[in-house]
């Protein structure tokens, strides 16, 4: 597929949290990473608002084991209070992603190069991504290496099939759909062989409205001097 990346993900823990167990306070991990965690790493290694990020597959390359730690979150209105979370234990994924320009965006159809994107973004998961990796949530750091999609040994390459049921796809923004409502999609996760190949987000039946927004102007009037400055740290690099 044109202006597709290959890369690899791994870390100590991750934390992709089933909303479901947020209600009492604690959190409980999905099996699996989400469509939107995968989506949110992908655009750490490398994005623009002129582009979406689409997420093709992913392969789940050890196994799926569990760990509960004490942590004591920061309350609301102050304090802490004590909560067990259940993290994914020595997590490594395999994924498959493309970009596509974001044609809601036509402020920005100058920038519609493809070939320097996907330059960009192959440079960009050599050197482990722009920004920093986060395996669902702030505490579990993440690491990106290149690798080419289904080489190597997966824990589940000889599983049939594994159904992990309805979770969380993902949300969708204004900013890429065009529409003023902030949605939540939802789907059913089927494992096939140790990969899980993604419906795209318009394909998602199951979404529910959770909320309201504006497409986000980008330009010298909306940003920091500090973004400024990374601004023509990257054009220059995009330049180069």
């Amino acid at each position: 597929m044109r202006n597709q990346i290959e890369f690899e993900v791994y870390g100590n823990y991750a934390l992709f949290t089933d909303p479901l167990t947020k209600i009492g306070g604690e959190k409980f991990s999905y099996q699996v990473p989400t469509y939107q965690a995968l989506k949110g790493i992908v655009e750490s290694i490398y994005w623009k608002p002129t582009l979406i990020w689409y997420i093709d597959e992913v392969r789940i390359m050890n196994v799926i084991q569990t760990e509960s730690k004490g942590i004591r979150p920061i309350e609301y209105n102050g304090g802490n209070t004590l909560a067990y979370y259940t993290y994914l234990k020595n997590v490594k994924y395999q994924i498959r992603a493309h970009f596509e320009f974001n044609h809601y965006r036509d402020d920005l159809v100058y920038d519609r190069n493809e070939n320097k994107h996907h330059n960009i973004a192959k440079r960009s998961v050599r050197a482990g991504g722009r920004r920093d990796i986060f395996l669902g949530t702030r505490e579990c750091q993440g690491y990106v290496e290149p690798c080419t999609f289904n080489e190597g040994t997966g824990f589940y390459d000889e599983e049939q099939e594994l159904d992990f049921g309805h979770m969380v796809h993902g949300i969708s923004y204004p900013d890429e759909t065009g529409k003023p409502d902030r949605e939540t999609r939802l789907w059913e996760v089927k494992m096939q062989h140790g990969i899980i190949t993604f419906i795209r987000p318009e394909e998602c039946l199951l979404t529910r409205k959770t909320g309201e927004g504006v497409v986000k102007a980008f330009g010298p009037e909306n940003m920091e001097p500090v973004d400024l400055l990374h601004g023509q740290l990257f054009a220059e690099e995009d330049r180069a």
